[in-house]
C-alpha cells in the first residue's frame, strides 16, 4: 500500500470518517468510491502508514495560502494587474472572511484530522503513552501527528492572531462551523466514548458533551505546545526523539527522512516556537542540535554542498545536508500546487503575483570583490578603490534563481542582467532604461528545474540555511557572562552569516557561512559592523557617507539585526516566511514602525501613507476572522 504514492489524502478521507463519523459522510468530501468496512480498519501496520500520509495530502493544501499570506503582505511581493480580488484584498490589508487564501477551512482540516489519528493511536496503541515502553514505529506516528497538530496551530496564530481550540470530538469541519458559529457553548451529539476493554466492544456509545468556545491567541499556542511536543513525543535513554517513521525500507527513495516530521523538524518547530516568544535560550538550545549535529555528509552544515552555483540544487531537490522538512509534490501523482500559476509569465500562467522592486534591489545592490581605500582618522575621506570597484548582485540566489527578467514570454539569459548592473554602476541610466523596456520580473525560484506545466515544486518548511539565520537573530542580542563581565555574542551572529568561523574548524565542522557558500568572502565580502560603518550608492558603490556607533552597542544591535534580516530575504525570499520576520523584528523592539515602514514603501504614493497608518497598528498585521 502507497508505495509509489508517497502522499495520500484519500486514504485519510474514507478511513479517519469510518472510525469517527458512522453517521456523517462529508468529511473533506471524498469522491471516490471504496469498500471499506469499519472492522477491517487498523487492522494492519500499513494501514496506519495510509493515514499518517493523508495528513500530509492536509498539509499539501496549505502551501499556496502560506505563500501567499506570508509574502504578499511583506515588503517582497506585490500584485500585478493580472490579480484576482483575493490577492488584492490581501494586498491592500481588508481581507473579507470569503477570501479563499485566507479561509481557515484547510487549517481546521488538518488539526481535527490530527485530533482524530491522535485519539486512535492512544485507544489501539496505548503504549505511546507509557514513556518506559521501548520506541516502536506507532510511537513515531503519533509524534509526527503531533508536530503536525502543533504547526498547524502555531501558523494559523501567526495569520489570525487566535485560533478557535478545535476539540478532539470535533471531527468534521461542518461542526467545527457549528461550534465557532453557537454563542457560548456547543452540544456535541456525537462524541464517542470507548469502553476500557477495547476499541470494538459493546459499551462504546454515543454521548452528548457540551464544549465551551476557547481561543488561543499565539503565545498561548507557543506555550500550550510547545510544552505538549515537549512531554508528550517518547524520547528514550539515548536521547533518540519518537518522531518520523522513514520508509525507505518500502521504497527505495531516500527522500522519506526529510519529507515526513522527523527529531530535526521537531527541533526546528520549537526553536521557531521560542524564537517567536522571545526565549533566546530556550530557542538557540533547540536550533543548535541542528547546527550542531555531526554526519559524514556534513548534514545542515553550510559546506561545499550547495556552494555558488549549486545552491539552486536547494530548490530542485529533495537533499538532507539541507532539507530539514519539505512538502514533497509530484505532478506524476496529481500532487500539484498553484505556484506556478501565480508567479510564472508564460502561458498558461495567470502572472498575479511578481517581486517588488525592493525585492529585486535586495540582490541587486549586493556588491562583491570591491575595496576601499579607508582614512582610519577622518572616515569622510574613505573612499571606493578606483581600482577594485566591485561587481554588483548576488549572482547565484538572484538572478535566475529567486527572480528572473523575462521579455516577450521568454527569460533573459544571466549576462543581460549582469551587463545591464553594469551600466548602472557607471550611471548610464540611459541605456540601462533601454534595456529594460518591456521587461516583466517574475518569482523564478518554485520555477526552477520544472516544465511549464509541472506545478509541482516542492515546498521547504525547515532548511539549514534558515535555521543558521535564526541562531545569527539570536546571537545579535544574546550575552554571556565571563568573570562577572557580561559581554555580546554578536561576533558569533556575524560570522554564521559570513563564513561559519564561529563552528569548530576542524575536518567535521567545514563552513563557509550564509554569504560565503555564495561567493561573498575577502574583507567586504560580509557583512560589517564596526566603529564606523560606510554607506554607500546602491548602483555605483561610491561611498557616500558613514555611521558612527563608537561606544553605542544597542545601535550596533539594531544595525546587526537588519542586516540579518535583509540575509534572510536574500536566502529566503518568497519562503513563506518574510511577514512573520518583520512581525517578529518590530515585535522586539516594540516599535510596529519597523514593519510598517518597509511594507508601506512598496505601494504607489497615494497609498504609501494610509498602508502605514494601518501598520502601525499591530491589530492589523493579522487577518481577522474570528469577531
Amino acid at each position: 500500500m502507497l508505495k509509489n504514492l508517497k502522499y495520500s489524502v484519500s486514504t485519510i478521507v474514507i478511513l479517519i470518517s469510518l472510525v469517527f463519523l458512522p453517521s456523517c459522510t462529508d468529511f473533506l468530501d471524498p469522491d471516490q468510491d471504496l469498500n471499506v468496512t469499519q472492522e477491517q480498519l487498523f487492522d494492519d501496520w500499513y494501514e496506519y502508514r495510509s493515514v499518517a500520509m493523508g495528513l500530509y495530502g492536509l498539509q499539501q493544501n496549505l502551501v499556496e495560502q502560506l505563500v501567499v499570506l506570508g509574502e504578499l503582505r511583506s515588503d517582497l511581493l506585490t500584485v500585478t494587474q493580472n490579480a484576482d480580488a483575493d490577492l488584492i484584498e490581501i494586498y491592500n490589508f481588508q481581507v473579507s472572511k470569503t477570501n479563499k487564501y485566507a479561509n481557515p477551512t484547510n487549517f481546521y482540516k488538518l488539526i481535527s484530522a490530527c485530533n482524530s489519528f491522535i485519539s486512535v493511536l492512544k485507544v489501539k496503541h496505548p503504549e505511546v503513552l507509557d514513556k518506559t515502553k521501548a520506541i516502536n514505529n506507532y510511537d513515531k506516528l503519533y509524534g509526527e501527528a503531533l508536530c503536525m497538530r502543533a504547526w498547524a496551530y502555531f501558523n494559523a496564530a501567526r495569520i489570525y492572531g487566535k485560533i478557535p481550540v478545535i476539540h478532539e470530538s470535533l471531527t468534521t469541519v461542518g461542526e467545527i462551523e457549528d461550534y465557532l458559529n453557537s454563542s457560548s457553548t456547543y452540544i456535541d451529539n456525537i462524541h464517542i466514548v470507548y469502553g476500557r476493554d477495547g476499541y470494538y466492544n459493546d459499551t462504546t456509545l454515543n454521548k452528548p458533551i457540551t464544549l465551551e468556545k476557547q481561543f488561543y491567541d499565539l503565545d498561548m499556542v507557543i506555550s500550550i505546545f510547545s510544552k505538549q511536543l515537549k512531554e508528550d513525543v517518547k524520547i528514550d535513554r539515548d536521547g533518540n526523539v519518537a518522531i518520523g517513521v522513514n520508509h525507505y525500507i518500502d521504497n527505495n527513495d531516500k527522500s522519506w527522512e526529510v519529507t515526513v516530521w522527523n527529531p530535526f523538524a521537531w527541533h526546528a518547530l520549537l526553536g521557531q516556537m521560542y524564537l517567536t516568544s522571545g526565549d533566546l535560550a530556550k530557542s538557540a538550545l533547540h536550533l543548535n542540535k541542528i547546527a550542531l549535529t555531526a554526519s559524514d555528509n556534513y548534514r545542515y552544515q553550510l559546506d561545499q554542498s550547495f556552494a555558488y552555483g549549486q545552491w539552486q540544487n536547494i530548490f530542485t531537490g529533495i537533499d538532507s545536508r539541507e532539507h530539514i522538512f519539505t512538502l514533497w509534490f509530484n505532478k506524476a501523482n496529481q500532487q500539484q500546487n498553484d505556484l506556478q500559476r501565480l508567479f510564472e509569465s508564460f502561458e498558461p500562467h495567470d502572472y498575479m503575483l511578481k517581486p517588488t522592486k525592493a525585492a529585486v534591489h535586495i540582490w541587486e545592490t549586493t556588491w562583491r570583490a570591491h575595496n576601499l581605500i579607508v582614512n582610519q582618522t577622518k572616515p569622510e575621506l574613505t573612499r571606493l578603490d578606483k581600482n577594485q570597484r566591485g561587481f554588483p548582485s548576488d549572482f547565484y540566489r538572484g538572478h535566475g534563481y529567486s527572480y528572473q527578467y523575462v521579455r516577450n514570454g521568454q527569460p533573459l539569459p544571466p549576462n543581460y542582467a549582469l551587463g545591464m548592473l553594469l551600466y548602472k554602476r557607471e550611471n548610464d541610466m540611459r541605456t540601462v532604461i533601454s534595456m529594460m523596456e518591456g521587461i516583466d520580473t517574475i518569482v523564478y525560484k518554485y520555477s526552477l528545474g520544472k516544465n511549464r506545466y509541472d506545478q509541482d515544486a516542492n515546498f521547504i518548511v525547515y532548511r539549514a540555511g534558515g535555521i543558521q539565520l535564526y541562531l545569527a537573530e539570536i546571537y545579535t542580542w544574546w550575552a554571556y557572562n565571563q568573570n562577572g563581565l557580561i559581554l555580546p555574542f554578536t561576533t558569533n551572529a556575524i560570522n554564521i552569516v559570513n563564513n561559519g568561523s564561529n563552528y569548530n574548524p576542524q575536518a567535521d565542522r567545514i563552513q563557509l557561512g550564509v554569504r560565503g557558500r555564495v561567493g561573498f568572502t575577502g574583507t567586504y565580502g560580509g557583512i560589517q559592523v564596526g566603529n564606523i560603518n560606510y554607506i554607500h550608492h546602491p548602483f555605483t558603490n561610491e561611498v557616500t557617507g558613514y555611521t558612527n556607533l563608537t561606544g553605542n552597542l544597542l545601535a550596533k544591535q539594531l544595525y546587526l539585526e537588519e542586516l540579518i534580516m535583509d540575509e534572510r530575504a536574500r536566502e529566503l525570499a518568497f519562503e513563506g516566511e518574510r511577514f512573520y520576520d518583520l512581525m517578529r523584528v518590530a515585535k522586539r523592539r516594540n516599535d510596529p514602525s519597523f514593519l510598517a515602514n518597509k511594507v508601506s514603501a512598496k505601494y504607489p504614493a497615494g497609498m504609501r501613507q494610509a498602508i502605514k497608518t494601518r501598520l502601525m497598528d499591530p491589530k492589523n498585521w493579522h487577518i481577522n476572522m474570528f469577531d
